[in-house]
């Protein structure tokens, strides 16, 4: 039976989007299908008509493969139950979303987002009756009860390749080099990025640090012989009082960030050591794909195609055991994936003598 679904990007970007899209797009059409890309989130059903274009393969060569960011675009504020309006209030404007589904006549819809976009859409989904299945991505993979996300896999090679071109400046200069990048309350891509890119210090939000500690690391560095140092933190991580640092932007906005340069301060002061803090922010969103993303994404793309097709709905792709699987979607947002302090990963960082920020070795 022939099927009209809708697909939509919502929160922050990443790169590996447009091949989900790709993916669903082409399955879609092989089971004769109709899909309608929903443009700028959930915001895309808020016009009347709703914006919306008609997806088809021809649109979705091997090129899209290589393009970050989302052709569909992406809204990572506004949620619908709690809309800000222009005189400063909050309308509740799920109804109007609803009411674009329902004028699209759309079967099923699929969101690509995190745990903020499956929360809001589940909610949209329950109270609407429309039905929906989920596939992860965030650059933080901090979503339970999947392995992988989409888009993490690419953040941690621009980190990566960040450390790579940082050290031999770091050297050249009698440096240590602060690199601080994403993950709002997770640390997988500062641990991840600063084992693959041989930093000295790591340092994320899962665990607390003391200057102590890091002067150590440094002091003994430079006692081996080597007159340079890397540091990579998580922008979650916060300062040696407790406080969560941020940045407040034009739009009134408040984000997370400012922890680079708050270490290296601190770090030149205790060290003596000359400092120099690189900002990774959203570099580590755009770009080409991975490999590996790119892959993930396209599993995940046919994997949400084959749940519309067997009446799935209210469930979420995932990567498990080297197998893609389907989760229920609550289950996905309330298992929260920090970084497991007894874990492998920060096993393997203290066994290759990278300092965590804390005492333990």
């Amino acid at each position: 039976m022939s099927k009209k679904i809708g697909i939509l990007t919502s929160g922050g970007d990443c790169a590996g989007l447009n091949a989900v899209i790709r993916a669903v797009v082409h399955y879609a059409d092989q089971l004769g299908w109709e899909v309608v890309g929903i443009q700028n989130g959930t915001h895309g059903l808020l016009y009347d008509p709703p914006r919306v274009k008609t997806l088809t393969p021809e649109q979705f060569d091997g090129t899209i493969l290589r393009h970050g960011g989302t052709i569909l675009g992406t809204m990572n504020k506004g949620n619908p139950f709690a809309y800000p309006m222009k005189d400063g209030t909050t309308k509740d404007l799920s109804d109007d979303i609803i009411n674009g589904i329902k004028k699209l006549g759309l079967d099923a819809v699929i969101g690509i987002g995190g745990d903020g976009s499956f929360a809001i859409l589940k909610k949209l989904a329950d109270r609407g009756g429309f039905n929906m299945v989920g596939v992860p991505k965030t650059i933080d993979n901090d979503l339970g009860c999947t392995e992988v996300s989409v888009g993490f896999d690419t953040a941690v090679m621009v980190a990566t390749e960040a450390l790579d071109r940082l050290q031999p400046t770091a050297a050249s200069h009698d440096r240590v080099m602060i690199l601080e990048v994403m993950g709002r309350d997770a640390g997988h891509i500062a641990l991840n990025a600063g084992i693959a890119g041989g930093a000295d210090v790591i340092l994320i939000p899962e665990i607390p640090y003391t200057f102590d500690s890091i002067a150590e690391k440094i002091k003994q560095v430079k006692e081996d012989g080597r007159n340079f140092g890397l540091v990579i933190v998580s922008e979650a991580v916060k300062d040696e009082h407790g406080q969560t640092l941020q940045k407040e932007f034009a739009d009134g906005q408040k984000r997370l960030g400012g922890i680079g340069d708050y270490l290296g301060e601190k770090i030149a002061e205790v060290t003596g050591s000359e400092t120099r803090v690189t900002v990774l922010g959203h570099i580590q969103r755009g770009g080409q794909p991975t490999w590996s993303d790119r892959v993930m994404a396209s599993s995940f793309g046919v994997k949400a195609v084959d749940l519309i097709r067997e009446g799935k709905y209210g469930r979420m792709v995932a990567w498990q055991n080297r197998k893609v699987v389907d989760v229920a979607i609550e289950d996905a947002i309330a298992a929260y994936q920090e970084v497991d302090v007894n874990g492998t990963l920060v096993h393997t960082a203290r066994g290759l003598g990278i300092c965590l920020g804390d005492n333990e070795k």
